[in-house]
C-alpha cells in the first residue's frame, strides 16, 4: 500500500478539482440577491391607455446605471427617455415617450444588487391588447456565459487562496515552531498568496463586463474599470490588494527573521508580534468580502459583518491549517517530520475553529433563511443542507484522524532509522533492502540503478544502457561524476520515502488528513456557489410579494377567484375613482360578480350607472354584457354571469358620473 501512495494522491487530487469545477459549472448563473418585489404596470398587465413611466420596486437598495431600465415596443425600438431615478425607497422609475401605440411591450432590467450581486430580468406588459413582440425575454441573466464563468472561478480561487495564506501562516506560527523543515510549508503558504493577489487582479478587471453587458471584450474597457472603482465591490478589492502587500511583508518576515531566531525569548516575542500583527491583516482581507456582499446588506448587517469576519476566519484556520499539515505530512524532510505536539495543537485549534463555524453558521443560517421551510423550498437552502452535510462528514473523518493523532508514536523510531541509515551508508553498506525494493513508478522515489531505463522518473545509470559506457569512455570523469551523483540522489529519496513511512501510526494520519483536505475542495465550491445565490428569506419575501401584487392586479381577492382594479377619469366633476371587479369563482359557467366604486381616498360612493361587458376577441365571443344590480353604497352585484369558454378575456366597465360624464375603462384577465 505504502508503494503506491503518490499516484492515488494525484489522481484523488485530480477527481476533487474535478467534483469542484463541476459544481462550479453547474452552479449557473447566480440568482438575483435584490429581488423585483412589485412593477407598475405589473407584469402581463393589459392597460387602457399608455403610462407616462414605468416604475420597478426591488427588495433592496440597487445601483443602477444610465441603461439599467429599458423598455423596448413590440419592434425592439427603444421608448424610454431620460435616465432611470429613484422615486421612492426601493422603487426606480424610467420615463416613457407620450402617445405610445397598442402593443405588447418589454421592460428590461439590469441593477446591481446592495451585495454586489448584478440582478437582470424581463417582463411584458401591453397597451390596449396584447400583440405580438419581436423582443425576447430569456437569456436576460447578467452573469451568463464566459465571463460569468470566469468570475465565479475567480472568487472561489480567492476564497482558497486565503483560506491557503492565513490558515498556513497560522499553522506555522501556532503548531509548528521550530524553524527546520517548514519549506514546504512555506512554498504552500506563498502559493496562497499568490493565488488570492491574482484572483483579486483578476476579478477587479471582470468586475465591469460581469455587471454590464457580459462580454469578453470588456474586461479590458479602462472606463468600465474606472466605473468599476467607485463602487463598493472595486473598493474592496482595491483595499483587499493593498491589505495583501501588508500581508507579503508579514510572510517574508515569517520566513525570513522569525525562522532563523534560534534565541528562545527573541523568537517568543516574535511570535507575539507576529500573532497580533497577522490576525489584523487577516481580518482586514476577510473585512475585504463581508463588508461587500450578503453581510453587508438585510437584517442586522451591524452584527452580521463582524460574524461572517470571525466565520471566514475560522474556516482559514481550520482548512488552511488542514492543508499545511497535509503538505507537511506528505513534504516535509524525513529528519524533521511534524512531530506529535504540532498535530495536537492543530486538533485544539481545529476543535476551536469548529465550533465557532458551529455557532456563526447558525446565526447567519437563521439571518439568510428565516424559516424552516426555506431549507427545503429555496435553493439557498438547499445548498446550505448539502454545505452541512459536508461539514458533518468532514467532522466525523476529523475524528479519525484525532483518533491517530492520540496514538501517533514520538518521533524516536523514525530517527532510530536515519540514524541507522546513516551508519549503514557510513560503513559502506547499501542501505537496507536497496533502493530495487521502492517502485519504480513511484512519484516520491525515483527508480535506481536497477530502473528500467525508459522510466522518465529515474535517470537511467551505467547498467541500464549501452550508450552510458559510449558516453563514460568519451568523458570518463565528469559523466562518471553525474552518474554516481544520480543514483545518491536516487538513494537519499527512497531513503526518505521509507523514513516517513516507518510509523504506521503516522502513516494513517496522513490518508486521514487527506480525506479531509479533499471533502475541504468540494465543501469550498459548494460555499462558493452558496455566495452568488440569492438568500431563502429574500427569495421567500420575493415571492410573497410578487403573489401578493399578482392578487392584487389580476388574482384572487377578498370577495372573488378575480379581482381587477381599474382607475377612471370621466373628467367632470368628481369624475375621478377606482372601479374594481370580482368574480367568483371566475371560471367556465355560472359566476357571481361584484362591482365596487371608491374615490381616490379608498372611500365608497354612488354613482348613476355602471355596466360590465365580456369579450374574448380570440374567438369572436362577446361583447357579453352584464348590469348589475345597486347593493349598497358604492357596491353593485350580478348573479349567474355566464362565462363560455376558458380564455384571456377582456373586461370593458363603462363607468357614468353624470348625465354627460361617462369612460370605459378594460383589462384583460384569464378566466377559466
Amino acid at each position: 500500500m505504502t508503494l503506491t501512495i503518490a499516484p492515488r494522491v494525484r489522481a484523488l487530487v485530480l477527481l476533487l478539482l474535478a467534483a469542484a469545477c463541476a459544481l462550479l459549472a453547474a452552479a449557473g448563473p447566480a440568482s438575483a440577491h435584490a429581488a423585483v418585489t412589485g412593477s407598475d404596470p405589473g407584469q402581463g398587465a393589459v392597460v387602457d391607455k399608455a403610462p407616462a413611466r414605468i416604475s420597478l420596486t426591488f427588495s433592496e437598495q440597487v445601483a443602477m446605471s444610465d441603461d439599467s431600465l429599458r423598455v423596448l415596443d413590440p419592434e425592439g425600438k427603444r421608448v424610454d427617455t431620460g435616465k432611470p431615478s429613484n422615486v421612492s425607497g426601493t422603487t426606480y422609475a424610467v420615463p416613457l415617450h407620450s402617445g405610445l401605440p397598442d402593443g405588447t411591450y418589454t421592460v428590461a432590467y439590469q441593477v446591481v444588487s446592495a451585495d454586489s450581486h448584478p440582478v437582470a430580468g424581463a417582463y411584458t406588459f401591453s397597451i390596449g391588447a396584447p400583440s405580438k413582440t419581436s423582443v425576447s425575454v430569456s437569456g436576460q441573466s447578467a452573469d451568463d456565459g464566459v465571463v460569468g464563468w470566469l468570475y465565479g472561478f475567480g472568487r472561489y480561487v480567492s476564497y482558497a487562496g486565503f483560506i491557503v495564506m492565513a490558515g498556513g501562516a497560522a499553522f506555522v506560527l501556532a503548531c509548528w515552531r521550530r524553524g527546520s523543515g517548514v519549506r514546504p510549508v512555506q512554498r504552500f503558504v506563498v502559493s496562497g498568496w499568490v493565488a488570492l493577489t491574482a484572483a483579486t487582479l483578476a476579478l477587479l478587471l471582470l468586475r465591469g463586463s460581469f455587471t454590464g453587458s457580459g462580454k469578453v471584450a470588456d474586461v479590458f474597457d479602462l472606463s468600465l474599470l474606472g466605473q468599476v472603482l467607485q463602487t463598493k465591490t472595486g473598493a474592496a478589492l482595491v483595499s483587499r490588494l493593498l491589505l495583501l502587500a501588508a500581508a507579503a511583508l508579514f510572510i517574508a518576515v515569517l520566513f525570513g527573521a522569525y525562522d532563523k531566531r534560534e534565541d528562545v525569548q527573541e523568537k517568543r516575542d516574535l511570535t507575539f508580534g507576529l500573532s497580533i500583527g497577522g490576525v489584523v491583516v487577516a481580518a482586514g482581507l476577510a473585512a475585504s468580502w463581508a463588508m461587500s456582499e450578503h453581510a453587508s446588506v438585510g437584517l442586522q448587517a451591524g452584527i452580521a459583518m463582524p460574524v461572517d469576519v470571525l466565520h471566514l476566519l475560522a474556516v482559514a484556520a481550520w482548512l488552511g491549517g488542514l492543508g499545511s499539515l497535509l503538505v507537511a505530512l506528505y513534504r516535509a524532510p524525513a529528519d524533521t517530520p511534524v512531530d506529535r505536539p504540532a498535530v495536537r495543537r492543530f486538533s485544539q485549534i481545529a476543535f476551536g475553529s469548529v465550533l465557532t463555524l458551529i455557532a456563526t453558521g447558525t446565526y447567519q443560517s437563521w439571518r439568510q433563511l428565516g424559516s424552516w421551510s426555506a431549507f427545503t423550498d429555496t435553493r439557498y437552502g438547499q445548498l446550505l443542507l448539502a454545505k452541512i452535510g459536508l461539514v458533518v462528514v468532514m467532522v466525523g473523518v476529523a475524528w479519525i484522524s484525532r483518533r491517530w493523532t492520540g496514538r501517533l508514536a514520538e518521533t524516536a523510531p523514525v530517527e532510530a532509522v536515519a540514524v541507522r541509515e546513516k551508519e549503514r551508508v557510513g560503513a559502506g553498506a547499501e542501505p537496507a533492502g536497496d533502493v530495487a525494493t521502492t517502485d519504480a513508478g513511484d512519484g516520491d522515489a525515483p527508480a535506481t540503478a536497477h530502473s528500467d531505463a525508459g522510466d522518465g522518473d529515474a535517470p537511467a545509470t551505467a547498467h541500464s544502457d549501452t550508450d552510458t559506457d559510449t558516453d563514460t569512455d568519451e568523458h570518463p570523469g565528469s559523466e562518471r561524476a553525474a552518474q554516481l551523483a544520480r543514483q545518491q540522489a536516487a538513494r537519499d529519496a527512497a531513503r526518505q520515502k521509507r523514513m516517513r513511512d516507518a510509523d504506521p501510526n503516522r502513516f494513517g494520519l496522513r490518508r486521514s488528513v487527506l480525506a479531509e483536505a479533499g471533502i475541504a475542495v468540494v465543501l469550498l465550491a459548494v460555499t462558493t456557489v452558496l455566495t452568488q445565490t440569492e438568500p431563502g428569506r429574500t427569495e421567500q419575501e420575493a415571492k410573497a410579494a410578487s403573489s401578493s401584487s399578482a392578487s392584487a392586479s389580476s388574482g384572487t381577492g377578498a370577495s372573488g377567484a378575480l379581482t381587477l382594479n381599474m382607475p377612471f377619469d370621466t373628467g367632470g366633476e368628481d369624475g375621478k375613482g377606482i372601479v374594481t371587479v370580482d368574480l367568483d369563482p371566475a371560471r367556465v359557467g355560472d359566476n357571481e360578480m361584484h362591482v365596487f366604486v371608491e374615490r381616490p381616498n379608498g372611500r365608497a360612493f354612488d354613482i348613476p350607472e355602471v355596466k360590465v361587458e365580456f369579450t374574448l376577441k380570440a374567438k369572436d365571443i362577446g361583447p357579453l354584457p352584464v348590469v348589475p344590480d345597486h347593493i349598497a353604497t358604492g357596491h353593485w352585484s350580478a348573479n349567474g354571469v355566464q362565462i363560455p369558454m376558458a380564455g384571456d378575456w377582456q373586461v370593458d366597465v363603462t363607468v357614468r358620473t353624470s348625465d354627460i360624464d361617462e369612460v370605459t375603462v378594460s383589462k384583460n384577465a384569464q378566466i377559466g
